[in-house]
């Protein structure tokens, strides 16, 4: 599963680590990626989004009918799906 977030299309950053000595290596910042499961009433269905900490709070700000108009506009392949 790619860490990025579905709503704000986080993906990774990446940076070094920085030892004692100052040698420096190279690291990778995940994002805080979840799956949550939000009721869509104008689908009659349950949606499931990888979605990170923020994300999440677009979604309480704007309104899960929005983001998912949002999604399926942009064409996103899997606007979370789920099986049922």
């Amino acid at each position: 599963m790619s860490q990025r977030c579905q709503v704000t299309g986080a993906g990774p950053g990446f940076g070094n680590n920085v030892s004692h000595s100052h040698r420096r290596t190279r690291r990778r910042f995940d994002v805080n990626v979840q799956r949550k499961r939000y009721w869509v009433p104008s689908l009659g269905r349950h949606v499931t989004l990888r979605v990170s900490a923020r994300g999440i709070k677009t979604v309480d700000q704007r309104g899960i009918e929005a983001v998912v108009a949002d999604l399926r506009r942009r064409g996103s392949g899997s606007d979370g799906e789920e099986g049922q």
